[in-house]
């Protein structure tokens, strides 16, 4: 089918470059120029294992096309998906600017029947808004736009497998012909198709994005209660993984969720609930929860040190996840932007965000402290007084507890991911610090 995909963030890109592979013709549409010349030479504009190849695959078999021309591109595609940007707002709420302009362009330039399908995450409602919105535009009143409902559900850093190897495809429409061709779409993927109402399709989304953080907030909160009570929660999240009823995913204790989505969803859903008067009372405790956990290491770090002055502090990761570059509400940034309060002089490696938290933290003097960024961990290490373990990178978990003694001038590590075995770092000879252990 002739596909039309707007916006090239994680949504868009990683869908219509899977589409391009499944066989369709797609246009990935986006309003920033220097993107769109970037990916037409090749180069992925975001960090995610396998996206770049495939990208460049396609688009050299003529199946993926980028674009700037919107008047263009939605002038006769089969079908236009929708995956731009909705940002959170001050207030929790989403930002649907960016939906409204796509849909204006659409009603404005379309030529033919056609199905416009909403995979970004938007509050409970807004398909039926946009199909109207679509209707009050439309320039050529004879036609028949369709709208449905088809949230994403991809985790940062593994979006092209998740894709590919989703355990359902959630269509929310009311109508047969939406449904057929959102089921030729999916067709070759050869995946579980779930079909339901527009409305329900939509909390669906919410619901898996808050039900997730509610768990990791929980087995945070119970670290939390570990430490103070001597259990070790490692153990204790091995037990509980044997009960089919929990399962074995999103038990691991650390500083907190972040990314694009767990943040923006669990904010967006409170909000939803506070403007038809209910309180979500488990979303607003896991929001509370994650809020604290995120500084809880420096916290700890403040209570051992009199002060961060002048201190070379080594920052071991800076995404919020391993296998992105996305900085979205990443502990890190919180974490380090407190210790430049602090005075300290901070020495970062991250295999991949180092570029994206430049723009957040150039290279330099900042406020009392400073930021200097290395091409390796040995680097960040070497003469450092504590160490702030941030990201779960494979290489950081394969250092050797030898080597924080060997290098830093005091081996003091902080690890918010728990990343080493407690006795190994003590028999090297290191402080460590982790969560609920």
């Amino acid at each position: 089918m002739k596909l039309v995909v707007a916006g090239t963030g994680y949504v868009g890109l990683v869908s219509g470059v899977c589409f391009a592979e499944k066989g369709h013709d797609v246009t990935c549409v986006d309003v920033d120029e220097k993107k769109v010349k970037l990916m037409e030479s090749g180069i992925s504009p975001i960090f995610e294992d396998g996206l770049e190849e495939l990208m460049q695959k396609n688009y050299a078999a003529g199946r993926l096309h980028f674009t700037t021309d919107y008047k263009e591109a939605y002038r006769k595609p089969d079908a236009i998906f929708i995956g731009v940007g909705t940002p959170e707002q001050p207030d929790g709420s989403a930002n649907l600017n960016y939906i409204a302009a796509v849909c204006r362009q659409i009603a404005e330039n379309v030529e033919k029947d056609c199905l416009v399908v909403v995979k970004s995450t938007v509050p409970v409602g807004t398909n039926d808004r946009v199909e109207q919105f679509i209707k009050d535009f439309l320039v050529r009143k004879n036609l028949h736009i369709e709208v449905a409902s088809n949230p994403e559900f991809l985790a940062q850093g593994s979006a092209v497998h998740d894709t590919f190897h989703a355990a359902r495809i959630i269509i929310g429409t009311h109508s047969a012909l939406a449904e057929k061709i959102l089921r030729e779409i999916y067709a070759p993927f050869g995946l579980p198709v779930v079909v339901m109402s527009r409305r329900s399709a939509e909390m669906t989304k919410y619901a898996c994005n808050n039900f997730l953080a509610l768990k990791i907030s929980y087995m945070n909160d119970i670290a939390n209660l570990c430490e103070l009570i001597g259990a070790n929660i490692d153990d204790v999240a091995r037990g509980m993984s044997y009960d089919a009823r929990i399962g074995a995913n999103f038990l691991k204790a650390g500083i907190g969720y972040g990314g694009s989505c767990f943040p923006k969803d669990t904010k967006a859903l409170k909000f939803q609930a506070q403007k038809v008067g209910y309180h979500l009372r488990t979303v607003t405790a896991a929001v509370e929860v994650n809020t604290e956990q995120k500084t809880r290491l420096f916290a700890k770090a403040s209570n051992r040190m009199i002060s961060f002055s002048h201190l070379k502090v080594a920052v071991l990761g800076l995404a919020f996840k391993p296998g992105t570059d996305d900085l979205r509400e990443a502990p890190s940034v919180d974490n380090i932007r407190l210790l430049l309060k602090e005075g300290a002089d901070i020495y970062a490696y991250d295999p991949a965000a180092e570029q994206n938290f430049g723009r957040l933290f150039p290279e330099g003097q900042h406020e009392k402290g400073s930021v200097t960024y290395v091409s390796d961990y040995d680097a960040a290490l070497e003469g450092a007084n504590l160490c702030f373990i941030f990201t779960e990178w494979q290489e950081l978990k394969a250092i050797p507890p030898e080597r924080f003694s060997s290098l830093m001038r005091t081996p003091l590590v902080y690890d918010g991911r728990n990343l080493y075995d407690t006795k190994a770092m003590r028999d090297a000879g290191v402080e460590y610090y982790s969560i609920g252990r």
